[in-house]
């Protein structure tokens, strides 16, 4: 019975250390939005909504760990979170992907259907550009590629389908541990995305095309 419940033991520890171990520091995440549907009544009368195009967005959710102006500030602005790049990869790990089923119009420019690299130029506090680029991503990182997106790794702005202003809130009032995605103000013929972590909030419009 001892050997029984000494095997056990030594089974559970095994198990929470490489639960422990398998966890990831930036852990993946999504953020969804329904436009363009509408409810109706379906033959039994019931509401259903019918019609809806998905917009989706994929990415790494990296959280503070106790670290403070995680932006930075000055001259010195966003450059600690590019991680060598020229851009920020509005996460971690992989690209953050933004893929959309229907056309979208943002700051005046149309988006078509699809599947696109969201990257931000981090330039002030109070100056973000989001970015969305058809430069080809990589799955997984290849330190010999460099010619595909990694992160924000081997940015190229050719690519670039939109480069557009946010509106951007640095002093929001909670501070946010880990870095959050999320669609906001959604009706049938558009929204807001935002991008929120620490004390900042910023937030770009875009309608249905």
């Amino acid at each position: 019975m001892k050997r029984l419940f000494l095997c056990l033991t030594l089974v559970l520890a095994s198990s929470i250390t490489t639960a422990a171990q398998e966890r990831q520091a930036s852990p993946a995440g999504t953020a969804q939005a329904v436009v363009g549907g509408a409810w109706v009544k379906n033959a039994d009368g019931a509401s259903v909504y019918q019609g809806a195009k998905w917009i989706e967005v994929t990415y790494s959710r990296p959280m503070l760990r106790q670290r403070t102006n995680i932006f930075g500030s000055g001259a010195e602005y966003g450059v600690a979170i590019r991680a060598g790049a020229t851009v920020w990869r509005a996460g971690a790990n992989l690209t953050t992907v933004l893929k959309t089923e229907v056309p979208l119009i943002i700051a005046g420019k149309t988006v078509a259907a699809g599947e696109y690299g969201l990257l931000v130029d981090l330039k002030s506090p109070t100056e973000w550009t989001l970015i969305l680029t058809s430069q080809k991503r990589q799955t997984a990182f290849d330190p010999n590629n460099t010619t595909d997106l990694s992160g924000a790794s081997n940015y190229d702005p050719k690519f670039d389908v939109v480069r557009a202003p946010m509106h951007v809130d640095s002093k929001a009032p909670s501070k946010l541990d880990q870095f959050t995605i999320y669609f906001s103000d959604v009706t049938k013929t558009g929204g807001k995305l935002a991008l929120a972590w620490e004390n900042t909030i910023a937030t770009i419009e875009f309608r249905v095309g």
